[in-house]
């Protein structure tokens, strides 16, 4: 079960970084909903490693195949399986580091969970297991934009030092978003974020970043307190991406700074539905969508391969070098920003359909 997830929409991802694919699984997608794949590529596209210069050099087309669920371009409400062929593989690049656990890595860990862990490009613990969390979310995003209206659009809003000027999260789009390689909206902070990348990678170091997004049109009544909350729900969903080491929600972090008069969201008429004047609480209130636009931040740590020589020491104890070979991003934001809107539409496609067991 550690590779499934969700209740109702409910996806089980499969593959390494080096095996022959990766793929899902995605079960409880509605019958008789228009689908083929390339519904699903464009978010692929995306997060497909190669694009430019700020991201790893390995160059995967990442073409995506439906193997079940679908007939004649319509969902048929049986399970979606995916793959996604790895071609671009390179395993020996691995082969002096198998004796050696990374720095920060999962080697490790997954070593002494499992007495065995995959000798080259992290497993499982690699970010190309999340081409099968992107092929799922996409189709979670088609059916949460045909049936409700929903959008969910993510950005880099910081990278090392560099942070972007306030967005309007109201007319954000991805075609904004797309605009710069980096994926960041405001062009002033778009540039010292890519020159951070560059020469984070010209010194054969990494750097982290942080995505923020923001869910707009979600229905009041969404997130199952006491334990399902939606931003803990939320929090699990990227909690679980690799590199990710933080999350906060509407406020997050400097709430804690702030008086109850300044942070409270005053109630007012929107239309046919209360509505909020501020938006301190991200939408979310006692852990249910309130119906304002739901926004989040997730920090990524730098990532753990880097060209530099480490002193560490190997599996027995002896001190040893590293000088990590392999192909990696400098930088994981830009390429992260189709995971954290996928994820955040697994979510809310889950929890649609638990409200509507309510009738």
């Amino acid at each position: 079960m550690s590779s499934s997830f969700g209740r109702f929409f409910r996806i089980s991802t499969f593959g390494e970084s080096h095996c022959p694919g990766v793929g899902v699984v995605v079960d409880g997608v509605p019958p008789r909903m228009p689908l083929t794949a390339d519904d699903v590529q464009i978010q692929l596209d995306r997060r497909r490693p190669g694009g430019n210069k700020l991201g790893t050099e390995r160059n995967e087309a990442d073409r995506v195949e439906i193997l079940s669920g679908t007939e004649n371009g319509l969902t048929l409400g049986t399970p979606i399986g995916m793959l996604v062929r790895n071609k671009d593989q390179r395993p020996g690049d691995y082969g002096s580091m198998s004796a050696i656990p990374r720095p920060s890595h999962a080697d490790y860990t997954y070593r002494a969970k499992y007495g065995i862990h995959a000798s080259s490009g992290g497993g499982r613990s690699s970010a190309r297991e999340t081409i099968g969390r992107v092929a799922a979310g996409a189709i979670a995003e088609k059916f949460l934009k045909e049936e409700y209206g929903i959008e969910i659009v993510a950005w880099v809003s910081g990278v090392g030092p560099h942070l972007s000027a306030d967005i309007d999260m109201l007319t954000i789009n991805r075609e904004l978003v797309d605009e710069t390689a980096i994926r960041c909206p405001d062009p002033v902070a778009a540039e010292l974020m890519s020159a951070e990348i560059v020469a984070a990678r010209e010194a054969q170091d990494s750097v982290g970043g942080v995505v923020s997004c923001v869910c707009r049109n979600l229905p009041a009544g969404l997130g199952e307190p006491v334990f399902d909350r939606l931003e803990a729900l939320l929090a699990h969903a990227m909690l679980s991406l690799p590199a990710t080491k933080g999350f906060e929600i509407g406020s997050g972090f400097a709430g804690a700074t702030m008086r109850g008069s300044v942070h409270n969201d005053p109630f007012v008429k929107k239309g046919d539905r209360l509505g909020t004047t501020t938006n301190f609480s991200g939408g979310v209130q006692g852990g249910i969508s309130n119906g304002e636009p739901v926004y989040f931040r997730t920090a990524f740590k730098p990532p753990a391969t880097i060209g530099q020589e480490q002193p560490t020491v190997d599996y027995d104890g002896n001190d040893a070098i590293l000088k990590a070979k392999g192909r990696h991003d400098p930088c994981v934001v830009p390429r992260a920003v189709p995971i954290v809107e996928t994820m955040t539409a697994l979510v809310i496609a889950d929890l649609i359909m638990i409200q509507r067991m309510r009738g």
